[in-house]
C-alpha cells in the first residue's frame, strides 16, 4: 500500500522540521488532512498513547505502533516503512467485496444508459444549441473524494455567463448553509428549465462515473466554494466516492437545510450497502419520471 507522509505531532519539540501539530491536534489535523493512518513512534507515556488510540478510532483511522526493539530484528515478519517495523493496534474493516461490487455495477449501469440514451442525448445537444449560444456541456470543478477536485459534467442549462452572474444573486439565496440555490434563476434557459425538472441535465454524469470521480449513488459533490465554507464536522461526507443520486435525493429533495442534506449524506455513509444502493436507484427513476426536479 502507497503511504504519504503528512507529518508528526509532538508535544515537545517545536512546530517545523515536519512537526505539524501537537497530539490534541489530531482530529483536525486528521480530517482537513484526509488522514489514513497513524504511527505511534515507540511512545512511552501510557495515557497519551491510550488518549491518541481513542481519538484515532473514533475517527476510523488506522493506527501502527513503531516498537523499540532495542537494536535486534524481529523474529517474525511484521509491516514496516523505511526499514522500521510497525505493529497494527487497530484497523478499519473495510468492506471490499461490497465495494468492487458497488464499482461493478457502477460500470454496467453507467455504460448501459449511455448506449440506450445516445439518440436522447444527440436530442438534447441540438436543443441545448438552439436555444441559445454556448457549449453543450458545463464542466464545472467539484470536490470529490478526500477533497480531491474533478470537473463534473452537466448539460448546459444556464446562459454562458451564468458564473460571472451568481455573486450578484447571492442576496436571494434560499439555502441556509454553504451552497447556493434560488427560485426562478434569471440565468437558466426554457431548455434547461425541462432538463433539471426531469434531471436530464445530469446523465452526462455518467461520464464521470466511469472515470472513476463519481459513482452513481452516494453524497452529491458540491461546488469548490461551497467547500471551502466545509467545518470540520462536514468533511467526513467527503470520506467516500460522490454519486449522482442519493439519499438526500430521494427523501428530502425540497429541504432548504444545508445540515439536513448533510446529515442524510453521513447517514447514507454509516448504513452503506449495495441493497441501500439499488433502493435509492429504483425511487430515483421515480422521481425523475414524475418531474421532481428544479
Amino acid at each position: 500500500m502507497e503511504r504519504a507522509f503528512c507529518g508528526f505531532l509532538d508535544d515537545r519539540k517545536p512546530l517545523g522540521n515536519g512537526v505539524v501539530g501537537r497530539t490534541v491536534d489530531l482530529a483536525e489535523l486528521a480530517r482537513t488532512g484526509f488522514v489514513d493512518e497513524i504511527i505511534l513512534a515507540a511512545p512511552h507515556d501510557r495515557n497519551l498513547t491510550l488518549r491518541v488510540l481513542r481519538t484515532a478510532q473514533q475517527l476510523c483511522l488506522d493506527v501502527k505502533l513503531a516498537p523499540d526493539l532495542f537494536g535486534c530484528k524481529p523474529a517474525r515478519e511484521t509491516e514496516g516503512i523505511g526499514g522500521i517495523p510497525l505493529i497494527s493496534l487497530h484497523e478499519e474493516r473495510l468492506p471490499v467485496a461490497g465495494l468492487l461490487l458497488k464499482r461493478a455495477l457502477d460500470l454496467a449501469g453507467a455504460a448501459s444508459a449511455l448506449v440506450l440514451l445516445a439518440p436522447v442525448l444527440a436530442l438534447i445537444a441540438i436543443l441545448i444549441r438552439l436555444n441559445s449560444a454556448g457549449p453543450v456541456l458545463y464542466a464545472a470543478l467539484r470536490a470529490g473524494r478526500k477533497g480531491r477536485s474533478f470537473r463534473c459534467y452537466k448539460f448546459r442549462t444556464m446562459v454562458r455567463d451564468a458564473d460571472a452572474l451568481k455573486n450578484g444573486l447571492r442576496e436571494r439565496n434560499q439555502r441556509r448553509g454553504p451552497t447556493f440555490k434560488i427560485a426562478n434563476d434569471p440565468r437558466i434557459t426554457w431548455v434547461g428549465r425541462f432538463l433539471r425538472r426531469y434531471s436530464l441535465d445530469e446523465v452526462p454524469q455518467l461520464l464521470n462515473v466511469l472515470k472513476g470521480e463519481m459513482s452513481l449513488v452516494g453524497p452529491r459533490p458540491h461546488p469548490l466554494d461551497d467547500f471551502s465554507a466545509y467545518t470540520i464536522e462536514h468533511l467526513p461526507r467527503l470520506d467516500v466516492t460522490p454519486g449522482i443520486t442519493g439519499l438526500w435525493q430521494v427523501t428530502a429533495r425540497r429541504e432548504q437545510s444545508f445540515q439536513a442534506g448533510m446529515d442524510l449524506d453521513l447517514e447514507y455513509i454509516h448504513r452503506w450497502s449495495l441493497g441501500m444502493d439499488l433502493r435509492i436507484l429504483l425511487k430515483t427513476v421515480w422521481e425523475v419520471l414524475r418531474g421532481s426536479g428544479d
